[in-house]
C-alpha cells in the first residue's frame, strides 16, 4: 500500500472543510486538562484577600468578582484566552513564538503598541467554507509579519510579550481570540459614539466579537470534524433581541447559516445571543417593532447586568451601552 494512501483516505472521510485548528504556541497544557499550566493568572483583590487565580485567564466571565447574596458574580468579560509562556530568557522575558491557529492572511498589524489595551496585536483573516473569521493575537513583544502576507501553522507571527495596559513582565502572555466581524461600516459607527480617534480601522477590537475559543478547542479535540457553524449555533442563548425588519444585519448575510429563511417577508427579526452578545440564531418575528428591544432573557440568580456584560439591565431592558452594541450589530 502506498504511504500516501492513509492520509488521502482520511481527507476523503473527514471532508475538505474540516477545521484545521491548532494551538497558537508550543504550550499544549490546555488539551491535557492542565488549566494552571496553560492560563496566565490574574491579580485579584476580593474582599480584602489578594490572590493570583489562573481561572482569570480563561475565556468568559472570569474577572472582577462581586458578591451577590451568597453567590459570587464576575462583572468583567474576558473575550479570549491568556496563554502563559513556556520559556523565558535570563531577564525574564518570554521566548515563545506565536503561530496562527488557522491558515489565513494577515490583515492588520498595529503600527505602535501604545494605541490599544491589546498592545501590539495582529489580526489574521480566515476564509472558511462557512464564512470569514478573524483571529487576534495581542500583547506581542514583536511582530514578524505584515498585512497581506499569507500564513500557515508554521508561520511565526511574532514573539510573546507584555505590551498593553495592565500587564507586567511576570504576567507576560498571549491573548488570543477567534472572532466574527460585526460591521463593515464600523468607522462611521465609531465616529458617532466616540470622540477619540479610531486607530485600528475595521479591526478595532470593538468590531470583532469572540466565540468561546476555549470551548471550541475542547470540542474540536473530541470531534475533529466539528464545524464553526454547528459550534456557534449550539452555544447557549442567554437573551433575545427583536429588531426592526429594516435592520441591515450584515453579519447575517456573511454568516447565512445563522438565519432561518422565512416563507414570507419578516415583520421583525429575533436574534438569540450568548451572554456576551454573540448571535447564535436569527428568526423572523411575527410582530413589528420600531426599535430594538429585549424580548427574552434567561432567568438566573445573578443580575442580568452582570450576566450580559452590561447589555441588559436588571429589569430586562436594553441598556444604553446595549443599544450602542445592537446598533453596531445590526447596522441601524
Amino acid at each position: 500500500m502506498p504511504r500516501f494512501f492513509i492520509p488521502l483516505f482520511l481527507a476523503v472521510i473527514t471532508g475538505a472543510s474540516a477545521l484545521d485548528l491548532r494551538l497558537p504556541t508550543d504550550n499544549g497544557a490546555l488539551l491535557v486538562g492542565d488549566g494552571p499550566g496553560y492560563f496566565q493568572f490574574v491579580d485579584r483583590d476580593f474582599e480584602g484577600t489578594k490572590s493570583t487565580p489562573w481561572e482569570g485567564g480563561q475565556f468568559g466571565f472570569v474577572r472582577d468578582a462581586r458578591r451577590i447574596g451568597q453567590r459570587i458574580a464576575f462583572a468583567r468579560f474576558h473575550e479570549g484566552m491568556d496563554v502563559k509562556p513556556t520559556q523565558r530568557d535570563a531577564k525574564g522575558n518570554p521566548l515563545d513564538d506565536i503561530h496562527p491557529i488557522l491558515p489565513g492572511t494577515v490583515v492588520y498589524v498595529t503600527a505602535t503598541a501604545g494605541q490599544s489595551n491589546y498592545g501590539r496585536y495582529i489580526v489574521v483573516q480566515h476564509d472558511l467554507p462557512e464564512g470569514t473569521f478573524y483571529s487576534l493575537y495581542a500583547h506581542l513583544a514583536s511582530a514578524n509579519v505584515t498585512a497581506g502576507e499569507k500564513v500557515t501553522h508554521t508561520s511565526v507571527l511574532g514573539r510573546m510579550g507584555y505590551t498593553g495596559s495592565g500587564i507586567d513582565q511576570r504576567r507576560a502572555h498571549l491573548h488570543v481570540e477567534l472572532n466574527l466581524l460585526l460591521n463593515p461600516e464600523f468607522e462611521a459607527w465609531h465616529a458617532t459614539h466616540f470622540r477619540t480617534p479610531n486607530h485600528h480601522g475595521l479591526f478595532n477590537g470593538m468590531n470583532l466579537l469572540g466565540l468561546d475559543l476555549q470551548a471550541l478547542y475542547q470540542a474540536h479535540q473530541k470531534n475533529p470534524a466539528i464545524t464553526l457553524s454547528s459550534f456557534i449555533r449550539s452555544s447557549e442563548a442567554w437573551f433575545e433581541l427583536t429588531v426592526p425588519a429594516t435592520a441591515k444585519m450584515d453579519f447575517a448575510r456573511r454568516y447565512p447559516w445563522l438565519r432561518d429563511v422565512p416563507s414570507s417577508p419578516a415583520s421583525a427579526w429575533k436574534i438569540r445571543c450568548t451572554r456576551w452578545g454573540l448571535p447564535v440564531s436569527v428568526q423572523a418575528a411575527a410582530s413589528p417593532v420600531s426599535k430594538p428591544v429585549v424580548t427574552w432573557v434567561k432567568d438566573d440568580p445573578i443580575p442580568h447586568y452582570y450576566n450580559t456584560r452590561g447589555l441588559v439591565s436588571n429589569s430586562g431592558q436594553i441598556t444604553v451601552s446595549g443599544l450602542q452594541f445592537v446598533q453596531l450589530l445590526i447596522g441601524l
